[in-house]
C-alpha cells in the first residue's frame, strides 16, 4: 500500500516504539496523528517532526478521545495506516502473595482494559474510518497493526493481568481480519520479545548488560526501530494479513 498522500495513526506515538514507528511513517510520505497521554513528549516530537505530524492528547480507553484522534488524522489525509503500540501499568506481582493475598480485582481489570480493550476501541473505530476510503487499484482501503507481546504466548511469573491481555489482542487479530476483509482492511499482529525503551528507566548500556544475555540471537535486546521497521513493512505489504509475528531474536520466556 502506497503510504504518500494518506494519513495514519499511532497511538502511544510518543513511546519507544510509537516515536519509531511515526518517524518511519513520515519518512515513508504519510501525515501522521501522534495519539499520547504525555502531553510533554507529544509536543515535543510534534515540536521536533513539523507539518508532518500532529499531536492529539488521546485516552485509548475513552471513545470520544479516540473518535477525536481518528477526526484529526483524517483531516490531514485519507486514514489507511493506524499502528496500536500504547503501553501502561501492570500489576507486576503473583496472582496470591506469600501472605496469600491476592492481588486486586480492579488492578487486573484497569490492565486489560488499557491493552485489550483500548486495543479493540482503536482498531473498530480506525476500521469504521477506513470503510469509507476510496479503495486503491488493488482493493485495499487501510491496515491496521496491533502489538501484543511474546507474554502473550508464555507469561513470566508475575505477567497473569499483563500475559491475559495481551493473549486477547492475539485471539482478536485472526477475527478481526476475517471481519474487515469484506471492507479492503487488513489487521495484523506484532508481538515483541525484549526490547530497550525509555520505559526501563535506565540507560541502555545497563539494561543490555542485564537482559540482553537472554536473548538468542542476537545476542541483545531489540532496538525501538526494529519493531517500527517491521510495521512499515507490514503497511506496505497488501499480502500480509490476519497473521502475529514474533520479533523476539528467538527468545522464549522460561519461568
Amino acid at each position: 500500500m502506497e503510504l504518500a498522500g494518506s494519513s495514519a495513526l499511532v497511538t502511544g506515538g510518543a513511546g519507544g516504539f510509537g516515536e519509531a514507528t511515526v518517524r518511519r511513517l513520515v519518512d515513508a510520505g504519510a501525515k501522521v496523528v501522534i495519539a499520547e497521554l504525555s502531553d510533554e513528549k507529544g509536543e515535543a516530537l510534534a515540536a521536533q517532526l513539523g507539518d508532518s505530524v500532529r499531536y492529539v492528547k488521546t485516552d485509548v480507553t475513552d471513545e470520544d478521545s479516540v473518535a477525536a484522534a481518528i477526526a484529526a488524522a483524517r483531516e490531514l489525509g485519507p486514514l489507511r495506516t493506524t499502528v496500536i503500540v500504547h503501553g501502561g501499568p501492570a500489576a507486576g506481582k503473583r496472582i496470591i502473595n506469600r501472605e496469600g493475598k491476592p492481588y486486586p480485582l480492579a488492578t487486573f481489570k484497569r490492565t486489560v482494559d488499557i491493552f485489550l480493550s483500548g486495543t479493540f476501541n482503536v482498531l473498530s473505530q480506525a476500521a469504521g474510518a477506513m470503510s469509507s476510503n476510496e479503495p486503491l487499484d488493488s482493493g485495499q482501503r487501510g491496515v491496521i497493526i496491533t502489538t501484543a507481546s511474546i507474554a502473550g504466548y508464555e507469561g513470566q511469573v508475575g505477567q497473569s493481568d499483563y500475559s491475559a491481555a495481551k493473549g486477547g489482542v492475539i485471539g482478536l487479530n485472526l477475527v478481526a481480519a476475517r471481519d474487515l476483509a469484506p471492507i479492503g482492511v487488513r489487521t495484523m499482529c506484532i508481538a515483541p520479545g525484549t526490547f530497550f525503551t525509555p520505559a526501563y528507566g535506565m540507560e541502555e548500556a545497563e539494561a543490555q548488560a542485564k537482559w540482553g544475555p537472554g536473548v538468542p540471537n542476537p545476542k541483545r535486546m531489540g532496538h525501538a526501530d526494529e519493531y517500527a521497521r517491521l510495521a512499515l513493512h507490514i503497511a506496505e505489504n497488501d499480502y500480509l494479513n490476519g497473521e502475529v509475528i514474533r520479533i523476539d531474536g528467538a527468545q522464549r520466556f522460561n519461568i
